[in-house]
């Protein structure tokens, strides 16, 4: 199976969770964008593309992972673009998280996407389809700051909303209703 048909299989099973009535919107247009593009899992596709990412957990000390962006200035979850050799959404996303955290035995939250999320980026992509999972770091995680990143820190839940924008307290909101 290719990963543009893990992409299809997994958004047509996605159904987000309750309290965010704009998921299946989302679902829809993700789907839509996928019809219409084969090449929309590619960062060469000019209408936008797919992507993968990750927040990282540490649920017994109920703190988050975030990494402030080189290029963009922000606290964010980790992520980016999917690349050929990735087998599936999921491992792009743990591969993205580990990447960029330098943790290594990251595991995924069980139960596919937590959120979806689309943002407008800079021309000549236009929009990130931007495919949303957890990930929950092992006891004693130490972080180690990638290329992609200006620094990595800790913070507790109540600190996400002070530091990071809605998308990444929406998506923190979201796994720990999972979790």
């Amino acid at each position: 199976m290719s990963l543009y048909d893990d992409a299809v299989l997994v958004l047509k099973g996605y159904e987000g969770y309750e309290g965010y009535e704009d998921q299946e919107e989302l679902r829809r247009s993700y789907l839509e964008h996928l019809a219409a593009r084969p090449d929309g899992m590619w960062k060469s596709c000019d209408a936008g593309h797919v992507t993968a990412s990750a927040l990282v957990v540490d649920p017994g000390r109920g703190r988050v992972l975030l990494t402030l962006h080189r290029k963009l200035r922000m606290w964010l979850q980790m992520g980016g673009h999917c690349e050929p050799g990735d087998p599936t959404l999921e491992a792009a996303a743990l591969r993205e998280a580990t990447e960029e955290s330098g943790i290594p035995g990251l595991t995924l939250l069980p139960g596919g996407p937590v959120r979806l999320d689309r943002h407008p980026i800079p021309a000549p992509c236009n929009w990130h389809f931007d495919v949303q999972y957890a990930v929950l770091a092992p006891p004693g995680a130490v972080h180690e700051i990638s290329e992609e990143s200006l620094d990595l820190r800790w913070f507790g839940y109540d600190e996400v909303a002070k530091v990071a924008d809605e998308s990444v307290v929406r998506l923190l909101e979201a796994t720990r209703a999972r979790l």
